[in-house]
Parts: C-alpha cells; sequence; structure tokens
C-alpha cells in the first residue's frame, strides 16, 4: 500500500492518477496518510514532524476536493493502527458514468406514462434532493431571507417540478399567508406537487416558460427560476426582460439560480462540464451572470450573487 508523508501536491495526483488508470468503475484504491486531526490549525502543505518523521499536513476536506476532481468517491477513513495512528488509510473509487438521461429510475419502465418526461418523476432526475445538500439549503434560505416578502405576498415558481423550492417558505417566512403559483411541463411533477401542497393558496399549472404572457398570472412580489434560465428553448436574456417588464411587481424580488454542477452516481460534482470537456467550464454561465446583473442593476435594483453548486442571483429593492 503506498504512504504519502512530505510528497508534494503534484507527485501525489500523477500517482493517482496513474493507479485509476488501471481501474474499473467502484474498484477501490487505498493508501495512507497522516491523520488530518494531527494537523488541526495547520494549512494544507504545512510540514509537521511526528515521531521523527516530517508529514505534509492535508485537511480532510483536500482530499475530498481531490477525489471529486479526479472523478472519485472518497469513502469513510479508516484509523491505521500499525503506524500507531499517525496514518490513516484512504480509499478513492471511481465514479460509475451513469446519468439521469440514461433512462427511467427506481424500475420505472418506459411503459410508465412519467418515463418520457426527461424531469419527470419516472426519470434518474427524480432522485435528486437539493434540499438536502447544505450548500443548496443555506444558500436558497439565505436569499430567501434577502428579500422584501409582506404577508399575504405571491410567489411565482418557473420550473417548479414536485415543490422542492416551495418547502423552505414554510420556515422562513412561517404564518405569511403566501399565494404561490407554480409553472412546469411535466405533468407527473406537477402531479406530485398538488399532493404535496393541497391548499388553496396554491396552484399549478402545466404550461411552457416561453409562453408565460399566454397564461395572464398577473404581477409577483417574488420570482423564483432554480436551474431553468439554461433549459433547452429558453432564452434566459429574453425571459429576465419579461419577467422584470411583465410579471414583477414595483417593489419585487428575484431570484435565479444557475447550476454549477453535475450529478454522477450518487455524487455532486462542481461545475457543469459541457460536451467534449474533460473538465467544468464557467464561461457560459459567467457570461450569463454578467448579463442578468447589469440589465437588474439598469433596473435599479440591489443585487446579490452566492453560491457554489448552484449559484443564486438575488435581486431586491
Amino acid at each position: 500500500m503506498t504512504t504519502f508523508t512530505d510528497e508534494p501536491l503534484a507527485r501525489i495526483i500523477e500517482v493517482l492518477r496513474g493507479r485509476l488508470g488501471t481501474l474499473e468503475a467502484g474498484e477501490r484504491l487505498t493508501f495512507r496518510a497522516l491523520d488530518p486531526d494531527l494537523g488541526v490549525g495547520l494549512f494544507a502543505g504545512e510540514f509537521t514532524e511526528i515521531n521523527g518523521v516530517r508529514y505534509r499536513h492535508r485537511p480532510l476536506r483536500s482530499w475530498l476536493d481531490l477525489a471529486e476532481r479526479l472523478g472519485c468517491r472518497l469513502h469513510t477513513p479508516e484509523s491505521n493502527p500499525e503506524s500507531g495512528r499517525v496514518l490513516i488509510n484512504l480509499s478513492f473509487s471511481k465514479l460509475g458514468e451513469g446519468s439521469w438521461h440514461s433512462g427511467p429510475a427506481g424500475g420505472k419502465t418506459a411503459s410508465d406514462p412519467a418515463a418520457s418526461e426527461t424531469y419527470g418523476q419516472a426519470s434518474e432526475f427524480a432522485r435528486v434532493q437539493k434540499l438536502e445538500e447544505p450548500t443548496f439549503w443555506l444558500d436558497y434560505t439565505e436569499a430567501l431571507e434577502r428579500t422584501n416578502l409582506e404577508p399575504n405576498s405571491r410567489v411565482l415558481s418557473l420550473g417548479v417540478g414536485r415543490g422542492d423550492e416551495l418547502e423552505p417558505f414554510e420556515r422562513v417566512f412561517r404564518d405569511y399567508n403566501l399565494n404561490f403559483t407554480g409553472v412546469d411541463h411535466s405533468a407527473s411533477a406537477l402531479a406530485a406537487a398538488r399532493e404535496r401542497f393541497p391548499g388553496a393558496n396554491c396552484r399549478f399549472l402545466e404550461a411552457d416558460m416561453r409562453d408565460l404572457q399566454g397564461l395572464e398570472l398577473g404581477r409577483f412580489d417574488l420570482i423564483l427560476s432554480v436551474a431553468t434560465f439554461q433549459s433547452p428553448g429558453v432564452a434566459g436574456h429574453t425571459l429576465i426582460r419579461e419577467l422584470v417588464q411583465h410579471f414583477l411587481t414595483a417593489g419585487g424580488s428575484l431570484i435565479v439560480a444557475l447550476p454549477n454542477c453535475r450529478y454522477q452516481d450518487g455524487e455532486v460534482r462542481f461545475g457543469a462540464r459541457m460536451k467534449n470537456f474533460a473538465q467544468p467550464d464557467l464561461s457560459l454561465v459567467v457570461k450569463d451572470l454578467a448579463f442578468y446583473r447589469k440589465y437588474l442593476y439598469q433596473h435599479r435594483f440591489k443585487v446579490f450573487l452566492t453560491g457554489k453548486y448552484y449559484l443564486f442571483l438575488t435581486a431586491v429593492r
């Protein structure tokens, strides 16, 4: 088993890449390294000496980041008693290439009415629970807290799906008696949303986001759009103008979340990777965010940009 002591990161990456190249998805590569708990307070790469041996400290976060960038899963580290508990055993395994675009989930078959929906209840996408990702929950609720909603406000959620993004309102705006309108093209997801939020203050419409004005929805105090501005066929630059000019009240707020991640084999990975690119490319999402920010500033919004796996643009007046 390989043991890393004071090697620089470049050498570690070289060794791990070489060995991972011989493994199949799911196979584990195990190696030894200094227990991160023995270097608390040190930065990654700082030297420390234990029992006459020089080591480079690396926090567990560094190993987790390295596993993610190498397309691997980091398994729970194990203590190494033979080293006097100075070292730990770390194991990486290559992620499978599965995608939610490959077919229905949960044992559903193509005969299921929802199976043909890319983002329906029978899709692999339905397995993703964004609200259980700490960064999403914290960034999203922080964005909600920045808005100036008052009791009885109207909220529009574009691409509402099964209604995940409505759940945090019960904690952030308790007893506000808000009125929700959700729009989505997936019939099965909307059916789940109606079952989940059966109250008279919630209505869910099956419609195309490219024809919102035909729905005669009126104006809203908050408009949400999570991972829909970059959907196929949706022109984000046109949509944001339409929302501000025709659907937002004079004092309304807007939250747009753009995905900066991809889901693979049960893991969320940083960065949306374009086809034929080995690593994530941020140029398109940065270009879009720059346009949205400039446009909203021109219309006298205060604009905040936060997030990690999802980039939240929050505009308030």
